[in-house]
């Protein structure tokens, strides 16, 4: 049987979640898969990223979602505001949402079910949603059919339980903390734990390839 086909969804404005997506993309890689990094199409207009101070998109392939269905195995990258899913400032338009609003064909048709799905996250810091941005993507799961795949702490306890520093993750997923500037960048006991999670992840999902 053909291994498992994964792909890493990701929306990145300032590339604190395309760096973890590297990180998971290795663990999948050391766990003897691989998976391809897609970013979700920019909604907001070049003038207002410049104005943002937003560096250059990370050169990853465009995914559109009615292309979500190829994939047997999907772990998301989600940037987070007030606990939910990134909102766009010139739209109110959710990227995110917006991308599962669309794919309403493929739930007609059943073809999301028995899926697999993960999920990390970026936030501000501690309070801005590292467990309550996983829960708020498992309604979408649940609509779909998606079997959703936590870290857990098996693997990860000693990174996830660490009190020396203060560090993104948590039983549902990756994190790191971007501040509230978006001036801090992951650190590498959170580049650690989202390499776990993509080891995790793929492991989990082969088993049903066997």
């Amino acid at each position: 049987m053909a291994p498992p086909n994964i792909a890493i969804i990701i929306y990145t404005l300032y590339h604190h979640i395309a760096t973890m997506a590297e990180a998971e993309k290795r663990g999948i890689e050391a766990a003897g898969g691989s998976a391809t990094i897609y970013q979700i199409a920019e909604t907001l207009p070049q003038e207002v990223l410049t104005k943002m101070h937003a560096p250059p998109k990370p050169n990853y392939p465009i995914l559109s979602p009615n292309e979500i269905g190829q994939f047997d195995g999907f772990i998301i990258g989600v940037p987070t505001r007030y606990g939910f899913l990134y909102q766009d400032m010139a739209d109110t338009i959710l990227l995110l949402q917006a991308f599962w609003d669309a794919t309403g064909g493929l739930w007609q048709a059943g073809k999301l079910h028995g899926k697999y799905g993960g999920v990390f996250v970026s936030t501000g810091g501690h309070g801005g949603g590292q467990e309550a941005t996983v829960i708020a993507c498992l309604s979408t799961f649940a609509h779909h059919g998606i079997s959703y795949v936590p870290l857990g702490y098996a693997r990860a306890f000693p990174q996830i339980t660490n009190l020396s520093e203060a560090h993104g993750g948590s039983p549902w997923g990756a994190g790191t903390f971007a501040a509230a500037d978006g001036s801090r960048q992951p650190s590498a006991l959170e580049l650690e734990i989202a390499e776990i999670q993509g080891n995790t992840f793929y492991t989990q999902v082969a088993r049903s390839f066997r």
